[in-house]
Order: C-alpha cells, then sequence, then structure tokens
C-alpha cells in the first residue's frame, strides 16, 4: 500500500486523541484530494454518509481496530479540520513533489 502524502494522522491537535480518533485522521488521509474537495457542510447527514460510501447500515463509520464508534457528527467535525489541514499544507506538498 502506497503512503499518502498527508499527515492529518499526526497532525497536532488542540484535544486528546484515542486510537478512534487518531485512525479516523489516518482514515481522511488515506482519502482522495479531489473527492475530499467535494465534501460540502451543507450536506444532510444522509448525503454525507452517501457521499462516503463506508459507513454502515447502523449509521456508523467503518473503521477497524477502534474502541468506539464514529458518528456523522464526530467524522463531519474531523473532515472539516482535515480539509483545513490540507488547505494549508497543500501548496508545500504539491511543490515537494
Amino acid at each position: 500500500m502506497q503512503q499518502p502524502i498527508w499527515n492529518f494522522e499526526q497532525y497536532p491537535s488542540n484535544e486528546p486523541l484515542d486510537d478512534t480518533s487518531v485512525n479516523l485522521r489516518a482514515y481522511f488521509d488515506r482519502m482522495d484530494d479531489a473527492k475530499l474537495q467535494t465534501y460540502s457542510p451543507d450536506w444532510t447527514d444522509e448525503q454525507v454518509i452517501d457521499w462516503d460510501g463506508n459507513f454502515t447500515t447502523e449509521g456508523h463509520l467503518l473503521l477497524l481496530c477502534v474502541m468506539r464508534d464514529v458518528e456523522i457528527d464526530e467524522y463531519r467535525k474531523v473532515i472539516e479540520q482535515c480539509i483545513e489541514y490540507r488547505t494549508q499544507v497543500r501548496p508545500t506538498l504539491k511543490n515537494a513533489v
């Protein structure tokens, strides 16, 4: 598996991160940048779930090796942090590649 150019997984956070938080950040690191840029915070929860395509029928993000479920509210919060992170580092990473 090729490592992503992003490193949001290890990017500093103002909040304590447990294993689930770290795995969620790593999940977003592996998301294609073009797809991530199509995300809209204006979408309904159902639209976000359909767009991602990796949620269970119970409405939790399907992540392996986690201690707790990732609900849509946490997903939205963290994806928006990830988008902000990528916006900051994209020019540097694109120039380095």
